[in-house]
């Protein structure tokens, strides 16, 4: 899984790590971890909540120098120090092509990426959002607004769960605008939830559980098994659920 650009893997250096019993090196996916490879596309990271994932691929963002609340390399605000130290034990390898564009998205914080765009009060820095400040549009269409106008290619983009505010059709489209940034040279990196993020089929899925990180086919993660016994059978899910409830 080699690539020109971008990141090809990054590894845990524990002869840094002073208390491994501590957090963030005590949740299950980093106790036995060592390396992860990259695919030169779309690596993803999915599992059930409290797995890591957030940790990890935040870990990864700021250590590519991307602000720990998300943004390009250029934002440095800070509204709450709650990032965890992780990035300061992980080593990147880095392809010889550096990425002309970056930036890192995290759901629970764009909202504060937004208000410190508005805040440059720059013209040009507007258009590269679409020329309407993010607050002024819905939650869905500002995070449109970023994969149509500001993501621009031979990028790399590292993304905490894109689906939080995308419908199912929303969800598709951008399997299609990240396929269009991948063919101008892009890589991305997901934490993601959604079945449909996940499908992109030139990909690497990493599954984060308490035995660790494996790598997985697409339909043999359990947010593929769990979604598709739902979808073709609700009724019976829907039975087993209530009843099991009272």
């Amino acid at each position: 899984m080699i690539t020109t650009g971008g990141l090809r893997e990054m590894s845990l250096q524990r002869d840094k790590i002073t208390a491994p019993g501590q957090y963030p090196f005590s949740i299950p996916v980093l106790r036995n971890f060592t390396s992860l490879q990259f695919h030169p596309k779309v690596t993803y990271l999915v599992g059930e909540n409290g797995m890591g994932k957030s940790t990890l691929i935040e870990a990864i963002a700021i250590a590519c120098g991307f602000n720990a609340e998300g943004g390009t390399k250029n934002f440095n605000f800070s509204t709450v120090q709650a990032h965890s130290e992780l990035h300061r034990y992980i080593r990147l390898i880095k392809g010889p092509v550096k990425p002309k564009d970056g930036f890192f998205l995290r759901g629970e914080s764009f909202f504060n990426v937004a208000t410190n765009i508005d805040e440059f009060k720059d013209a040009k820095l507007l258009e590269s959002y679409g020329g309407k400040s993010l607050h002024k549009r819905s939650h869905g269409e500002a995070f449109w607004a970023l994969f149509m106008h500001r993501f621009g290619g031979k990028g790399l983009y590292i993304l905490d769960e894109p689906e939080a505010a995308l419908s199912p059709a929303r969800q598709m489209a951008f399997l299609t605008r990240m396929h269009e940034l991948i063919r101008k040279d892009s890589q991305f990196i997901i934490a993601t939830h959604s079945p449909i993020i996940m499908a992109y089929p030139d990909a690497v899925i990493y599954e984060l559980s308490e035995n660790g990180i494996r790598p997985s086919a697409y339909t043999d993660t359990e947010h593929y098994k769990i979604s598709h016994q739902f979808i073709n059978n609700p009724q019976r899910m829907l039975k087993i659920l209530l009843e099991e409830n009272g």
